[in-house]
């Protein structure tokens, strides 16, 4: 559902941009606190995979596609104010350098598929998690309903986005009830990449899972006169500290999978227009979308301009762009983690100053 130039007029434009980047530096601030020496790869990592699997529409309805929007596999996997930045970082390179998603828009990009994705995902992810057996298979429960009601909740963002400025004059009632209604079955899809990921990654390392830190072990039990109850915490044993084990196996994995899905799998997606630019032809407003800032750019639509061969056009820009993703991503995570470290370094080096 990248949104292009055109559809929202400039001041709602600049407004969801100054929010855009209201939640960025929140988010920056924010994700101090959940990167670490092993996460701060693996954001980048989840970056570049969430890039990749966008690149993969599939069917839904007759001559609609959709495609994965990310924020509830990026919520979970890597925390809420990681995610943002994650799907910040793939929508930025999108419009830049593959005219996707308008350059005038990417405020609005960020705030429906970024910003609203994830705090919706999250928030229901974390709630369900609360009442559900602490489990693998509740938390994969879990993260196929949030991706599932993140979906239209983006659809239904635009729309309130559209209502207020949106540069055709037509009946927001009919542009709810399309974009709703297409977009709950691209949730399923979105549900079902989101459980089958985190379900994978929760079934060999769940210590990298951020939405389940600490969650997944339940408290131990006694049995007084017939009932269950909790045992007193002196009669707990105490937790074992998780062994360090190496990302890097993992990692490897992960990236290779990013570049056969972006570099190979990408060529069967599915032609068909997405929801939001099948619901704009037929109300009848994609007739207002502009012709893209980065149009000339040599990935432009996903593909290498000087190549013939589609296939090897197509998987080649899906390689450049996982590329990309994942340095840009890994190079901003890592300094947001040396800036979490600043705070502690500064009264050390006032010490010796005053010694």
């Amino acid at each position: 559902m990248h949104v292009p130039d055109g559809f929202i007029d400039a001041p709602v434009s600049v407004a969801a941009g100054v929010f855009a980047v209201g939640a960025v530096a929140v988010s920056l601030r924010g994700a101090r606190r959940e990167l670490d020496e092993r996460t701060a790869p693996l954001a980048g990592l989840v970056a570049a995979f969430i890039f990749a699997v966008q690149m993969l529409n599939f069917p839904v309805a007759a001559g609609t596609s959709g495609h994965l929007m990310g924020g509830a596999l990026a919520a979970i996997l890597v925390g809420p104010y990681t995610a943002v930045l994650c799907l910040s970082v793939v929508l930025l390179l999108q419009g830049i350098f593959f005219a996707d998603g308008g350059l005038t828009a990417l405020g609005v990009n960020i705030t429906v598929m970024g910003v609203v994705t994830v705090v919706v995902a999250y928030g229901v992810f974390r709630l369900l998690t609360g009442l559900l057996p602490r489990s693998r298979r509740s938390a994969t429960a879990s993260a196929f309903v949030a991706a599932l009601v993140s979906v239209p909740a983006s659809a239904a963002a635009f729309t309130l986005l559209y209502w207020i400025g949106g540069t055709t004059d037509i009946p927001i009632g009919k542009v709810f009830t399309a974009m709703v209604g297409v977009h709950v079955l691209i949730g399923i899809g979105e549900a079902v990449i989101t459980a089958l990921t985190v379900g994978a990654v929760l079934a060999v390392r769940p210590d990298l899972v951020h939405g389940v830190q600490g969650s997944l072990a339940a408290p131990l039990k006694l049995r007084v006169d017939g009932e269950l109850v909790d045992a007193p915490a002196a009669t707990r044993d105490p937790e074992p500290a998780p062994a360090h084990r190496s990302t890097r196996g993992f990692w490897i994995t992960g990236l290779a999978s990013a570049f056969l899905l972006a570099g190979f799998v990408s060529f069967y997606a599915s032609a068909n227009p997405d929801g939001l630019e099948r619901v704009a032809g037929d109300q009848g407003f994609d007739e207002k979308a502009e012709e893209h800032g980065a149009a000339d750019s040599p990935l432009a639509d996903y593909g290498v301009g000087d190549i013939e061969n589609a296939r090897l056009s197509g998987g080649l820009a899906g390689v450049i762009g996982v590329s990309a993703t994942v340095v840009v991503g890994t190079g901003v995570f890592w300094v947001v983690r040396r800036r979490k470290e600043e705070p502690g370094d500064a009264p050390r080096d006032r010490d010796r100053e005053n010694a």
